[in-house]
C-alpha cells in the first residue's frame, strides 16, 4: 500500500470500474434500457463503489480509507440487489445473472480484504507519518 501513489493503481478500484462499465454497457441494451429508475439507481451505485474508494484515498489516512471502503462495500451489495431486480424484472439472462453476481461477490470479498488488511496494517496513512527532526 505504501508504494502506491494513485488511486487508480488500486487494484480494488480497477474491479470497481470494471463493474461500473459492465453495467453501463448492459443498460444502453435491452430491456432495461427503458427502466429508467433501475437503470439509473444501479449506475449510480456501481459509480459509488468506485467513487467512495478513490475519495477514501484521498483522505491519506488507513481510519477515514476504512470508512470509505465501507461505503464502498455497502454500495456494492445494493449493485448486488439491483442485479437481483434486472433479473426479477427479465431484463438479463440466467448466465448474466450468475456473472455478474460472481463479480460482485468477489469485488465485495476484494473490498472486505482490503480493509481487514488496512485495519491490521502498521502503516497508517501519509497523514500520520512522524516528520524526522533534523
Amino acid at each position: 500500500m505504501a508504494s502506491i501513489k494513485k488511486f487508480e493503481e488500486l487494484e480494488v478500484w480497477q474491479k470497481s470500474r470494471d463493474q461500473a462499465n459492465g453495467i453501463w454497457e448492459l443498460s444502453c441494451k435491452g430491456s432495461l434500457k427503458n427502466d429508467y429508475g433501475l437503470k439509473n439507481q444501479i449506475n449510480k451505485s456501481t459509480g459509488s463503489v468506485m467513487d467512495n474508494i478513490a475519495e477514501g484515498f484521498g483522505r491519506k489516512g488507513n481510519v477515514e480509507f476504512v470508512n470509505f471502503l465501507t461505503y464502498s462495500s455497502g454500495s456494492n451489495d445494493e449493485v448486488r440487489s439491483q442485479i437481483h431486480r434486472m433479473k426479477d424484472r427479465s431484463h438479463i439472462d440466467d448466465r448474466t445473472y450468475k456473472n455478474l453476481l460472481i463479480k460482485s461477490n468477489d469485488l465485495g470479498i476484494r473490498i472486505n480484504n482490503f480493509i481487514n488488511y488496512l485495519n491490521n496494517s502498521e502503516f497508517k496513512g501519509i497523514k500520520f507519518k512522524r516528520k524526522l527532526k533534523p
